[in-house]
Formats: C-alpha cells, structure tokens, sequence
C-alpha cells in the first residue's frame, strides 16, 4: 500500500492554506466531485453530532487530506456506500479499543496511512498559529471523522493496471 509522506502533506497545507475563497471553492468542488459518497459520509457528522462548526473544519481536512493523497500521486477510487457499510463496524471497534487504551499501534495498522494519522493527531492536540484552538469535544470528532476519511481513501487506492 502507499502510503502518504510527510512532505506531500506540507505541500498540500501549502497549497489550501495559501488559496483564496475562489480557489478554495474550486479545490473543494473538484474534490467533492471525485469522492460524492465520501464527502456526504463526512458531512453528516456536524448533524449527528450536533456540532455545526464542524461543518467547515471538515471540508477543510477533506481538501487537504485529498490534496495529500494528489501531492503524493496517488489516485483514487471513488469510495463507495459499501465500503462505507463494510467499514463502519470494524472502525468503531477501533475507536473503542482505541479509546481504551490509548494504542496508537492499533490506530496505524487499521488506517494504514501513519504519517496522515499522526498529522491529525497532532492539528488537533495544537493550537493555530493565531493561538485559537477548537475545543476538547470538536477535536475528538474532528480525529474521529478523519481517522475515518483517511482509512476509507487509502482503501480506495487505484492499484496498478
């Protein structure tokens, strides 16, 4: 499996974090067309959650994480609903182990994409550069959401023809 490097992530934050509201629209629009079923599968976290200013961090992570996987030039499969469903069980037996007992080894052997991983742990653990940071709650669901987004791309990979 490839995974994403350290240096297409920094270039993917260099690319979103440096557009401006037209660009990002246009990144944001190109991405959601690639991976429709994905994205709505993200976005109804802030309803489940009932954390609306989650809405916007997650499309944030959706472009960057998607940019990651371009700058390192992997293509991907568009995510379906069954992948989703197939997913979904073994991924909240995750968290729940996860949670339980704070084993980072069980989190990168299920999501395969360790620097991905530990770049989410790290945004949500750290305060921007202006110093605001998003509260304790929307962080953990932010990581969850993630977690999830990153797995379900890498497992869309296109293998070699």
């Amino acid at each position: 499996m490839k995974h994403v490097s350290r240096n297409s992530i920094e270039r993917a934050i260099e690319i979103v974090d440096n557009l401006d509201d037209s660009g990002l629209e246009s990144l944001s629009e190109k991405y959601a067309l690639a991976q429709p079923t994905l994205l709505a599968y993200v976005m109804t976290a802030p309803e489940e959650y009932e954390n609306e200013p989650l809405s916007g961090i997650l499309i944030y992570y959706f472009c960057l994480i998607s940019e990651a996987f371009a700058q390192e030039g992997i293509s991907l499969n568009p995510v379906t609903e069954d992948q989703i469903d197939a997913f979904e069980e073994p991924f909240f037996e995750l968290l729940d182990a996860y949670f339980d007992k704070d084993d980072q080894e069980l989190l990168d052997d299920f999501v395969d994409q360790p620097e991905l991983t530990q770049f989410m742990a790290f945004e949500i653990s750290t305060n921007d550069e202006d110093g605001s940071s998003i509260d304790d709650e929307t962080a953990t669901q932010l990581f969850i959401v993630s977690v999830a987004m990153i797995t379900l791309m890498s497992r869309s990979i296109k293998q070699p023809a």
